[in-house]
Protein backbone atom coordinates (compact mmCIF):
# COMPACT_ATOMS: atom_id res chain seq x y z
CA UNK A 1 0.00 0.00 0.00
CA UNK A 2 2.82 2.39 0.83
CA UNK A 3 4.46 1.78 -2.53
CA UNK A 4 1.27 2.71 -4.41
CA UNK A 5 0.90 5.94 -2.42
CA UNK A 6 4.51 6.95 -3.03
CA UNK A 7 4.11 6.11 -6.73
CA UNK A 8 1.05 8.36 -6.98
CA UNK A 9 2.84 11.18 -5.15
CA UNK A 10 5.87 10.98 -7.45
CA UNK A 11 3.58 11.48 -10.46
CA UNK A 12 2.07 14.58 -8.85
CA UNK A 13 5.40 16.23 -8.03
CA UNK A 14 5.96 17.59 -11.59
CA UNK A 15 2.44 19.05 -11.54
CA UNK A 16 3.19 20.83 -8.26
CA UNK A 17 6.25 22.50 -9.79
CA UNK A 18 4.02 24.15 -12.40
CA UNK A 19 1.92 25.90 -9.73
CA UNK A 20 2.99 29.44 -8.85
CA UNK A 21 4.32 29.25 -5.28
CA UNK A 22 3.26 32.86 -4.54
CA UNK A 23 -0.36 32.29 -5.53
CA UNK A 24 -2.62 30.02 -3.53
CA UNK A 25 -6.27 29.59 -4.52
CA UNK A 26 -8.96 27.23 -3.25
CA UNK A 27 -9.89 26.19 -6.77
CA UNK A 28 -13.05 24.47 -7.94
CA UNK A 29 -13.09 21.97 -5.08
CA UNK A 30 -13.01 24.78 -2.52
CA UNK A 31 -15.91 26.51 -4.27
CA UNK A 32 -17.95 23.30 -4.39
CA UNK A 33 -17.38 22.62 -0.68
CA UNK A 34 -18.31 26.22 0.21
CA UNK A 35 -21.44 26.09 -1.97
CA UNK A 36 -22.60 22.80 -0.41
CA UNK A 37 -22.06 24.20 3.09
CA UNK A 38 -23.96 27.39 2.19
CA UNK A 39 -26.92 25.40 0.85
CA UNK A 40 -26.89 23.20 3.98
CA UNK A 41 -26.91 26.24 6.29
CA UNK A 42 -29.72 27.83 4.27
CA UNK A 43 -31.77 24.62 4.54
CA UNK A 44 -31.16 24.36 8.27
CA UNK A 45 -32.16 27.99 8.83
CA UNK A 46 -35.34 27.52 6.80
CA UNK A 47 -36.21 24.39 8.78
CA UNK A 48 -35.47 26.11 12.09
CA UNK A 49 -37.65 29.06 11.13
CA UNK A 50 -40.53 26.72 10.26
CA UNK A 51 -40.19 24.87 13.58
CA UNK A 52 -39.89 28.08 15.61
CA UNK A 53 -43.14 29.37 14.09
CA UNK A 54 -44.91 26.29 15.48
CA UNK A 55 -43.76 26.98 19.06
CA UNK A 56 -46.24 28.66 21.39
CA UNK A 57 -44.41 30.83 23.90
CA UNK A 58 -47.46 31.69 26.03
CA UNK A 59 -47.27 29.91 29.37
CA UNK A 60 -50.32 28.88 31.33
CA UNK A 61 -50.55 30.67 34.67
CA UNK A 62 -49.20 28.77 37.67
CA UNK A 63 -51.91 28.56 40.39
CA UNK A 64 -49.33 28.49 43.20
CA UNK A 65 -47.60 31.60 41.89
CA UNK A 66 -50.94 33.42 41.64
CA UNK A 67 -51.82 32.54 45.25
CA UNK A 68 -48.41 33.70 46.47
CA UNK A 69 -48.76 36.93 44.49
CA UNK A 70 -52.24 37.59 45.92
CA UNK A 71 -51.01 36.83 49.45
CA UNK A 72 -48.06 39.20 48.98
CA UNK A 73 -50.37 42.00 47.79
CA UNK A 74 -52.76 41.41 50.68
CA UNK A 75 -49.87 41.57 53.19
CA UNK A 76 -48.54 44.82 51.75
CA UNK A 77 -52.06 46.33 51.72
CA UNK A 78 -52.60 45.30 55.36
CA UNK A 79 -49.33 46.95 56.37
CA UNK A 80 -50.27 50.18 54.63
CA UNK A 81 -53.84 50.27 55.87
Amino acid sequence: MSASVSLAVTHLVPLAKEVDENKVTPGVLGFIVFAVMAVAVWGLMKSMSKHMNKVDFKESPDPEAEQADKAGKADSAARRG
